[in-house]
């Protein structure tokens, strides 16, 4: 079990750092769009993490500057821009998070990092020992298009990944990600 967690924590950096240094472009290219579209093209938000110690999470903005900093299910579509929801879409809006796949407060793979004030989502994952991994980019949750509007069936969820994670379903999840399987949190209409 070590060794496969050690593996996959080198693997999470290799494939992050390839990632950042592959995509620069792509990274400036959106940087520069962000800051035609809102002004402030990267987004950053307090997440818990790891054995439930906040990190700042780093995302492409995809909401107006002034949308209230609350659950995706919970803003309104009509925050989003255009750019953003071309970035959600694409799932382009995640690729600021290898920084913190690089900085060790993520993984390529795990639970979704959720708001400290989502008080019945942490019950739920504090039960299942879901906060004894890094959060992940993507996930078991996020493939199957379960979100964080359903805190309980999203705590199991993150439980079975955790219990079942090996490099195959590691390598398959990510796959999965980036054929555009999943749908991301849901916003309000």
């Amino acid at each position: 079990m070590l060794k496969a967690v050690l593996f996959v924590q080198n693997l999470d950096i290799a494939f992050a750092l390839l990632g950042l240094l592959v995509g620069l472009p792509v990274l400036i290219v959106i940087y520069i769009l962000g800051l035609l579209d809102t002004g402030a093209p990267l987004f950053r938000q307090t997440r818990v993490g790891r054995d439930k110690r906040p990190f700042t999470l780093v995302k492409f903005r995809t909401m107006g500057v002034d949308t209230a900093s609350v659950a995706t299910h919970l803003a309104s579509r009509a925050s989003i821009t255009r750019l953003g929801a071309f970035l959600r879409k694409t799932k382009l809006d995640e690729l600021p998070q290898l920084w913190n796949v690089l900085k060790g407060e993520m993984s390529l793979v795990g639970p979704r990092p959720n708001l400290l004030n989502q008080d019945e989502l942490i019950a739920e994952r504090t039960v299942r020992g879901v906060y004894s991994v890094r959060p992940g980019i993507t996930g078991l949750a996020q493939v199957r298009g379960i979100d964080m509007s359903t805190p309980a069936l999203l705590a199991e969820a993150d439980q079975k990944m955790i219990r079942s994670l090996s490099i195959s379903l590691y390598f398959t999840l990510i796959l999965q990600t980036a054929l555009g399987r999943g749908a991301g949190d849901r916003v309000v209409h």
